[in-house]
């Protein structure tokens, strides 16, 4: 019953940011306040409570690219109403395109990349590097699409390559008890817990772009590794 009226809900905010940011010039990084109670409203009126840790370890005033495990799209809800860092959303260009929520995303600040192949993929991972060196904190799921089984899957490289092509560090996020809440292929959430931890950041300095699957596998280990010490705590959670 939520989720059925999250569209609605999307709607609402996505007006929100238009009228702020179209009419009223409101700075993007103030306009986070509707998307962040977008995700909020969702996460609280599904009877979801989430903890999250590891924060505290971070410089507020640096970029980052936030490398999180996927297993639900109920992770989209708790990261925007829920984590405390000013960070924008990586999304297909086609996603922009929608009316009302695309050009809210827009105006918001995600970033569109493409995803086909050649020089405008090329162009379009160029123009994110730079918005993210300039200072646009970013979340990506390099798994690449929700876990079908709720367990870690391979990541993928792409999102090393802004990593590596910004100089910005790269921090892994594990995200414990979406997946019970909104399986994939589901359309109906229950009451949970959920834990978000945060852990130490990584430097992609050190590597080239010819080592981004490198970088990507050690990510996925620094993800794994969250993931298993989380498991016995995230029955533990309690509202942020």
């Amino acid at each position: 019953m939520v989720l059925a009226m999250a569209p609605f809900l999307t709607i609402f905010c996505s007006l929100l940011v238009l009228i702020g940011r179209g009419v009223f010039r409101i700075p993007v990084v103030t306009i986070q306040a509707s998307p962040r109670f977008w995700g909020k409203v969702i996460t609280v009126a599904s009877g979801v409570k989430v903890k999250v840790e590891g924060v505290e370890r971070l410089d507020h005033g640096k970029p980052y690219i936030f490398v999180a495990n996927h297993q639900s799209q109920f992770d989209i809800f708790v990261l925007d109403g829920y984590f405390d860092m000013d960070f924008r959303w990586l999304a297909k260009k086609e996603l922009f395109r929608i009316p009302f929520f695309g050009w809210a995303m827009l105006l918001a600040g995600s970033i569109p990349v493409d995803r086909s192949h050649g020089r405008k993929a090329l162009k379009s991972l160029d123009q994110a590097a730079k918005r993210i060196a300039a200072g646009a904190s970013v979340i990506i799921f390099p798994e690449g699409t929700r876990s079908p089984d709720g367990q870690l899957q391979p990541f993928k490289a792409g999102g090393m390559q802004l990593a590596i092509r910004s100089g910005v560090e790269l921090v892994p996020v594990a995200i414990k008890g979406t997946r019970e809440i909104l399986p994939k292929g589901k359309l109906l959430s229950k009451p949970g817990k959920v834990l978000i931890r945060v852990g130490e950041p990584v430097s992609s300095r050190n590597f080239t772009n010819k080592q981004k699957q490198e970088l990507a596998e050690l990510m996925h280990d620094r993800v794994a590794a969250l993931l298993a010490s989380s498991s016995s705590e995230s029955g533990e959670a309690q509202a942020s």
